[in-house]
């Protein structure tokens, strides 16, 4: 006795020790090792009970527990049975003397212990453990341990971790479901029970003018007056220790419904009491009593009856989000969102004391949360099931939702409600397009709502109608590339464009008014333009007006992205019917863009700079970006008109031009700018009238951007202005035949653009050395990125264009191709110029290969694979980092495009392009952990084998007529064996992402030309590939991909289904160590011999995850123990 009191005393003060801040690491690991050996010992458990009956110290309880749970879930086989039975009878009788004075974390870390036994010995010779918990629960003294026990079992045992035979969790699971009625009962008894023992006290309130709440509404949706009685009860006031048992009940329930299927065992009465319990959440009163009384312990007595509804919702949302619901369960669903809706009804109530916002602000977060989690599973999952009971009354549920959306406290509980209505809103639009018939019926049932639906979200975006809020969003900080204010705007505009497509011609006479009353404001800024000495001054000074302007120019901006949004509902099949509302737009757009542009508003002078200024180019901006999205309205206007009269869509292009031309300078902010070139590329390349390159304003950008002397505008801009004049050349015009397209005058004009552009570049080639001082390298290099950034976009937006288009391009480019060419050995050892060269190429490659013909492609092949020596490889990839590893794929992504080709041009490069991978690249990288390159190699891999098939298996005609069976004649068979095996090495390495890919690889050769069925697959490699697969499972390594490779294992397998069971399976098993012959037997008989992939697959994973469990079994067994 003395000894085991001398151990307590030096476990504690070891202990103490350990978590003292004094405590240096290498003192700490010392400990650590100490106690993990005495954890290790065979009777250490006995210490560890004594410690847990006589300590008050916690750390010294937590350890001991550890010691329990690891002997449990490690060590349980090897200890004898009488030990294990007196621990079994030893644990519990602790927890019932101690429960009540255990601090919580320590009682529910040995309620898992005890629950950790039963999952190991339940019922064989565990038999009472579950009787015991419900004899808990049923004893009033201990019903909150028995609610514990109850939910850490549902954890542990429903869907227990692996460490248990796939066979045990089937048991358990079953066991767990024959329990569930009687469970379910106890729980609905506890809270029912709860309940009324207090509404009987409750005081009854005296009947309020405003507490008539059976309205139309509530009737409606609860077809039994007796139901809405019994949720018009007063809530309850419990004490504390009857709110924490129910709150553990519910928690049970919630963790319940997560695993158990909808059946009848959850019964009417159990859901009703939920819902009780969810009144909870929205019932104000409960903290203005808190707050009239005063005392602390009242208010969290309000938080905490709070949190009875937040788990009451919980309970809701778990049912909720199950898709399969049986038949007879559809009634109690329907029941439940009556009840809910009841919910919402009484949470967006108005009345004298309170607006529907004050109201919610006064709910619990969480419970706000939980309830919109409600309502979008309902409109998700449930609404096409519940639209077809004609007595749930849709209309009025959507009433609800637009009071209890448009007020939110929160502006993340708006935009959760904003999805909610994008659900609906493409609910509704999919069963339009199902059932055309009743089209109109459909809108009629919801004219209403979507159009009150859209004024309203038009009302938020504007600072007129809601300016506080607005105020509060963050412009500054970009979170996935854009601020808090674009994500607002965007997702409001995204509902906006949806009731479009449902109601164009209401949306539109909604949105136009309002943008109207805006432009007009901006219009009339003319007249306060005053001239002063330094430039035009906007002469609004007073601060009112200041603001007011400020307001209405980010609400004009926000409009002008409106009417952006919705271009695409006018083109198409109903431009005709739709032809004059907008042109309506398109005209103010063009008008509104000219005069931004013609009394310069971006260069003016305001009172309040800093706000006013960014307001006006944004405006502008905004108004250009806009019209670029009439593009395609203005082609299809184009092709409409070109033969009649075309006068009116001449005069539109021609202003809009204006308003362009003056804001290509490098004097313009940047955001206006690049407004002003997206929509020049626009109407270049979508609009493409005959007429453009006569308008004297294009000839004005022709002349800048050629003029050398001119100050260059910014990477961006000159890149979009460059393609916007090449494709005004090289792009056929729409409705001309070919002999009216012009080319000879358009390609002399283009040669001429492109030489213009290149002047500086084409002289590098003179002395095609890299400069030596380093003021003229960086010249160079300026020179080199700036050309061929414009050459690389000009050739990438016509590669999917005619081949007329193609080859004007191609002569105009041809002499900058042979610099590029002549100038890249000597960058070869500039990374960053090299990656910027063959970017270039590689655009090349992808969209002129064709025009370049195949002397000169070889040619540029040739150069870089006798560039790209082992040693220049080694040297990108190993010392030069990102920009060397860029270079490399770059490379490679070019040959790829090259193996890619149809027909045998480029057939006789695969020998050597199959050598510098496997000889040159691969073993550079095949040890580095990193992943750069490897996918870019075995991407070019997969693409030699899928599109060169023939390179490697010829098949003989003339044999298979003979012989019914095609014979395979194989051919470089080292070189496919290699890249075999190299496929084989990735799946051993970690990278999750190069082995998805790979995997994915490898099953696209065998559904396109049967991989796995060659003979030397199936022969050499089959099986060698199925271990690995199998490794890769037991070890847990890429666990995300489980589902893929067993898929892939069955494909391999269904090869040759009689050689797998016959010979594989024996030898794997053979060939696994940790298990014993018995354990093998076992695991060789549980693998049945199905042959069709779901039953395959299960019995993968069961062999798997039983080989992982008697491995971790044999390990916990004490050393020398005999097994028979």
């Amino acid at each position: 006795m003395a000894s085991e009191e001398a151990s307590l005393r030096a476990l504690e003060s070891l202990m103490t020790e350990f978590f003292h801040n004094c405590t240096t690491n290498e003192r700490k690991r010392e400990i650590e090792e100490l106690l993990n050996n005495f954890a290790q010992q065979i009777g250490a458990w006995r210490l560890c009970l004594y410690f847990l009956s006589s300590t008050r110290n916690d750390y010294v309880m937590m350890y001991s527990l550890t010691v329990f749970e690891n002997l449990i879930n490690k060590m349980w086989l090897g200890v004898p049975s009488q030990d294990k039975m007196e621990i079994r009878s030893c644990l519990p009788k602790l927890l019932l003397a101690h429960h009540k004075t255990l601090p919580y974390f320590i009682r529910n870390k040995l309620c898992k212990v005890i629950v950790d036994i039963g999952r190991q010995d339940w019922p064989m010779f565990y038999h009472d453990f579950f009787t015991n918990i419900l004899q808990l629960i049923q004893s009033p003294v201990t019903t909150p341990l028995g609610l514990i026990m109850l939910k850490t079992t549902s954890e542990e045992l429903a869907c227990p971790r692996e460490d248990l035979s796939v066979a045990r969790k089937e048991e358990l699971r079953k066991l767990l479901l024959d329990q569930v009625q009687t469970v379910l009962g106890l729980l609905t008894g506890i809270l029912e029970s709860i309940w009324d023992k207090h509404s009987v006290t409750a005081a009854t309130p005296p009947p309020s003018p405003t507490s008539g709440e059976s309205g139309d509404l509530l009737s409606s949706l609860l077809q039994s007056p007796s139901a809405a009685k019994l949720l018009n009860q007063p809530i309850p006031i419990l004490d504390t220790e009857s709110e924490y048992i129910c709150s553990l009940a519910l928690e049970c329930l919630a963790h319940l419904f997560s695993w158990i299927p909808l059946s009848t065992s959850i019964t009417p009465s159990l859901l009703t009491t939920i819902f009780h319990f969810a009144r909870f959440g929205c019932d104000t009163r409960v903290r203005k009593m808190s707050s009239v009384n005063g005392s602390s312990q009242n208010s969290v007595l309000g938080q905490e009856r709070g949190r009875l509804g937040v788990l009451a919702m919980s309970c809701i949302n778990e049912l909720m989000s199950k898709n399969c619901v049986p038949m007879e369960f559809e009634e109690y669903l329907l029941r439940m969102f009556q009840q809910t809706f009841y919910l919402l009804q009484k949470i967006t109530k108005e009345n004298n004391a309170h607006t529907v916002k004050s109201r919610l602000e006064e709910l619990d977060e969480s419970y706000i949360e939980k309830f919109t989690d409600f309502l979008r599973l309902f409109v998700s999952v449930h609404l096409r099931r519940i639209e077809s009971y004609s007595q749930f009354p849709v209309v009025e549920f959507l009433a609800l939702l637009f009071k209890y959306t448009f007020h939110q406290p929160t502006h993340e509980g708006y935009f959760s409600c904003l999805d909610i209505w994008t659900l609906f809103l493409d609910y509704l639009t999919s069963k339009i397009k199902s059932r055309l018939a009743d089209k109109e019926a459909v809108l009629n049932r919801y004219e209403d709502a979507l159009v009150l639906l859209l004024t309203e979200v038009l009302n938020r975006i504007q600072f007129r109608y809601n300016q506080a809020q607005l105020e509060e969003l963050d412009d500054e900080t970009l979170d996935d590339d854009q601020t808090e204010w674009q994500r607002y705007l965007r997702q409001s505009l995204e509902v906006v464009a949806k009731v479009m497509e449902l109601l164009p011609t209401h949306a539109f006479s909604t949105l136009f008014p309002v943008l109207q009353d805006n432009l007009e404001v901006y219009l009339g800024l003319q007249q306060f333009v005053v001239t002063s000495g330094t430039g035009h001054r906007l002469n609004i000074t007073a601060e009112n007006d200041c603001r007011r302007l400020h307001c209405s120019l980010r609400d004009l901006s926000s409009l002008l992205q409106a009417v952006g949004r919705l271009a695409e509902y006018f083109i198409g099949d109903v431009f005709a019917a739709r032809f004059n509302d907008a042109l309506t737009v398109v005209e103010r757009l063009v008008k509104v863009t000219l005069y931004g542009s013609q009394i310069k508003l971006y260069n003016i002078e305001t009172a309040v700079p800093s706000v006013l200024k960014p307001d006006l180019i944004d405006v502008h901006a905004q108004s250009l970006a806009a019209l670029q999205a009439y593009a395609h309205w203005l082609a299809q206007f184009y092709s409409e008109v070109h033969r009649q009269n075309p006068e009116q869509f001449i005069s539109l292009v021609s202003t809009a031009l204006e308003a362009i031309t003056p804001l290509i300078s490098s004097k313009v902010q940047e955001k206006l700018l690049l407004s002003a070139c997206h929509l020049l590329v626009s109407l270049a390349t979508t609009v493409r009238p005959v007429f453009l390159i006569s308008i004297p304003a294009v000839q004005k950008v022709f002349n800048r951007i050629t003029d050398t002397s001119a100050q260059r505008l910014p990477d961006k801009a000159q890149v979009l202005v460059c393609r916007a004049l090449s494709n005004v050349l090289l792009l056929p015009w729409p409705n001309l035949p070919e002999s009216e397209q012009q080319w000879a005058v358009r390609s002399t004009n283009h040669a001429s653009l492109i030489s213009a552009l290149t002047r500086e570049y084409r002289q590098l080639k003179s002395n095609a050395i890299v400069p030596q001082r380093k003021v003229q390298l960086e010249d160079t290099k300026v020179i080199i990125h700036q050309t061929l950034g414009v050459l690389e976009d000009i050739v990438e937006s016509i590669s999917g264009e005619s081949t007329k288009s193609r080859q004007i391009c191609y002569q105009s480019l041809q002499e900058s191709v042979q610099v590029s060419l002549a100038l890249f050995p000597a960058f070869i050892h500039q990374s960053d110029v090299t990656d910027e060269m063959l970017s270039f190429f590689l655009t090349l490659f992808q969209g002129l290969r064709v025009q370049m013909g195949v002397p000169f492609t070889e040619q540029i092949i040739q150069t870089f694979l006798n560039m790209f020596t082992r040693e220049q490889l080694a040297e990108s990839i190993l010392h030069e980092g990102s920009t060397g590893c860029r270079v490399v794929e770059k490379f490679l992504k070019i040959l790829q495009v090259v193996v890619q080709e149809p027909g045998q041009v480029f057939k006789p490069f695969l020998p050597s392009v199959i050598s510098l991978c496997m000889e040159q690249v691969y073993p550079i990288i095949a040890e580095r952990s990193s992943p750069d390159v490897k996918a870019e190699l075995f991407e070019l891999l997969f693409r030699v084998l899928h599109h060169n098939w023939r390179y490697f298996f010829k098949s003989n005609v003339l044999a298979s007529v003979q012989r019914g069976v095609a014979e395979e004649q194989m051919e470089n068979e080292a070189q496919f064996s290699a890249i075999m095996q190299a496929f084989g090495q990735s799946f051993l390495q970690p990278d999750i992402h190069l082995f998805k890919q790979n995997l994915f690889y490898l099953e696209t050769l065998n559904t396109k030309q049967k991989l796995y069925h060659k003979k030397i697959f199936r022969t050499t490699m089959l099986f060698q590939f199925v271990n690995v697969l199998l490794q890769v499972l037991v070890h847990k390594s890429h666990d995300l991909l489980q589902e893929e490779i067993g898929i892939a294992t069955y494909n391999m397998a269904s090869v040759d289904f009689d050689g797998f069971y016959s010979a594989f399976l024996p030898e794997f098993l053979a060939s696994c160590d940790g298990v014993d012959s018995n354990q093998k037997n076992v695991l060789g008989r549980n693998f049945k011999m199905d042959r069709d992939l779901p039953s395959f697959t299960q019995n993968v994973h069961r062999l798997v995850n039983d080989l992982r469990y008697y491995r971790l079994c044999n390990d916990s067994l004490p050393p020398g123990t005999v097994k028979l």
